[in-house]
């Protein structure tokens, strides 16, 4: 009886923590396509000149966002390589993380949250997505 109660515990344990999907995995269930274009260093402009992509990196400075976040190295939230590294850079990947970074959240890092930034216009969060994203492999 003690062995049959103890699995029934282990098995209703396993169906309550191994079914819920993450809000990245959720996140992806719309429509994807992958867009395998990289978005790294310098970016052509109109007229053929090349501008480095440091906008992102100053709107970052100018946030609170080094409070939470380093580039290298964890603080409170993940470093920004680590970001990088554990997404694909691409558009949807860009528009998922300008939601974070505008709307908060928690529980794909850890549990501690992360405030939201209403403040943040949709193209300033999507260019300091742009920006983290550079940092993949460093």
């Amino acid at each position: 009886m003690k062995n049959t109660c103890t699995m029934l515990g282990l098995g209703l344990l396993l169906v309550a923590c191994g079914g819920e999907k993450s809000e990245y995995d959720k996140y992806y269930e719309s429509d994807y396509e992958a867009d395998t274009t990289q978005i790294t260093g310098p970016v052509p402009q109109a007229g053929g000149e090349q501008v480095q992509m440091d906008k992102g990196a100053k709107l970052i400075s100018l946030s609170d966002c080094l409070a939470c976040h380093r580039e290298n190295e964890k603080l409170v939230g993940p470093a920004y390589v680590d970001v990088a590294n554990k997404y694909e850079s691409n558009d949807k990947n860009i528009d998922y993380l300008a939601g974070k970074i505008i709307e908060g959240g928690s529980g794909v890092w850890g549990e501690v949250p992360m405030t939201p930034h209403p403040n943040i216009s949709q193209e300033d969060a999507r260019e300091m997505a742009r920006y983290i994203l550079t940092l993949r492999d460093q």
